[in-house]
C-alpha cells in the first residue's frame, strides 16, 4: 500500500513542476514525470526534489530514483538562458547580474536538490534509460548507486556551453572514474554510453531497456533485507574510507563493530 507523507495539495503542486513521490513502506520511489520534455529540469523541479528529501518519512530506507519516457533526464531546461527565461523564475542572465551572496545563495539552494541522496540513513538508486545530460547525469551522479539501460547515454555539457557541472556531481566522479577520466568526460562532454559506463563503474549494472524497473526493485529488495543499522554503519565506513589512512580505517571498523555487537546483544552505550 503506498502510504502519503504529504498533504494532496503538496504532492499535486510536485507532480506539476515533474516530480512524483511515491512511498511503500521502507521504499520510496521518486520519479521524474515530464517525459514531454524529456524530464528537463527547472528551479521548480529542484525545489521540489529539495523538499521531497526533507518529507521523506524516518522509516524510509532506500529511494528508488526513476524517470518515465524514453530519457532520464536531458538536463537542465535551455528556456533559463533566454531572456523570457521560465515563467515565475529568474533566468540565468539576470541571476548573473546579482551579487555575489545573492548568486552563490542561488546556486546553494539549486544544489539542495541533489545534495541528499546520500545522507547516511538511506541507500538511493537511480534507474537510468537515454540520455542523461547534464544535470540528469548530475542527478544520477547523485545517488549512491545507479542502474542502467543497455540505450541509457551520459553526457557533462556544462562545460561545452562555457559554464562548470555545480550540481554536486564533480565529487562523486571523480571517486568513481578518477580524475583523469573525469577531466576527460566533463571537457569534452562527450557521450559515455551504458556499456562504457558499466567498465567505469559509473553503472553497477546495466540490464535490458524492458528490465530495467525490475533490476532496480530486485536491487532494492535486497537492500531492504539486510539490517537497518549495519547497512547505516557500513555506509558511513565506506563513504569515509578515503579520507583515512590504513591505521585510521582499522580503528573506526573497530569502533563500528563494537556498536553493533552491543547492540546485537542488547547492551547499551
Amino acid at each position: 500500500m503506498t502510504a502519503p507523507v504529504s498533504t494532496p495539495a503538496t504532492l499535486d503542486a510536485w507532480q506539476q513542476v515533474g516530480v512524483r513521490l511515491e512511498v511503500d513502506g521502507e521504499l520510496a520511489m521518486v520519479t521524474l514525470c515530464h517525459p514531454q520534455r524529456r524530464n528537463a529540469q527547472t528551479p521548480a523541479m529542484w525545489r521540489a526534489l529539495a523538499a521531497v528529501g526533507r518529507e521523506l518519512p524516518a522509516t524510509v530506507r532506500v529511494v528508488l530514483l526513476q524517470a518515465e519516457g524514453v530519457s532520464f533526464s536531458a538536463g537542465l531546461d535551455r528556456a533559463m538562458f533566454t531572456p523570457e527565461g521560465l515563467p515565475g523564475e529568474q533566468n540565468f542572465l539576470a541571476l548573473a547580474a546579482s551579487s555575489d551572496q545573492e548568486l552563490d545563495a542561488a546556486i546553494a539552494g539549486f544544489q539542495e536538490a541533489f545534495s541528499w541522496w546520500r545522507r547516511p540513513d538511506l541507500i538511493s538508486i537511480a534507474a537510468v534509460q537515454g540520455h542523461a545530460v547534464g544535470a540528469g547525469f548530475q542527478l544520477a551522479l547523485a545517488c549512491d548507486l545507479r542502474i542502467c539501460a543497455e540505450d541509457a547515454q551520459f553526457a557533462m555539457r556544462e562545460t561545452s556551453l562555457g559554464l562548470v557541472p555545480d550540481l554536486t556531481g564533480t565529487k562523486p566522479l571523480t571517486d568513481l572514474v578518477g580524475y583523469a577520466r573525469a577531466l576527460e568526460i566533463c571537457a569534452t562532454g562527450r557521450w559515455v554510453p551504458a556499456a562504457e559506463a558499466g567498465a567505469l563503474g559509473l553503472a553497477n549494472q546495466v540490464v535490458p531497456g524492458d528490465e530495467l524497473a525490475g533490476a532496480a526493485r530486485t536491487l532494492a529488495a535486497a537492500l531492504l533485507a539486510a539490517p537497518r543499522n549495519a547497512v547505516i554503519e557500513t555506509k558511513a565506513l565506506l563513504l569515509g574510507a578515503g579520507e583515512r589512512s590504513y591505521e585510521e580505517q582499522r580503528a573506526t571498523e573497530r569502533t563500528a563493530q563494537a556498536r553493533r555487537l552491543r547492540d546485537l546483544a542488547g547492551i547499551g552505550d
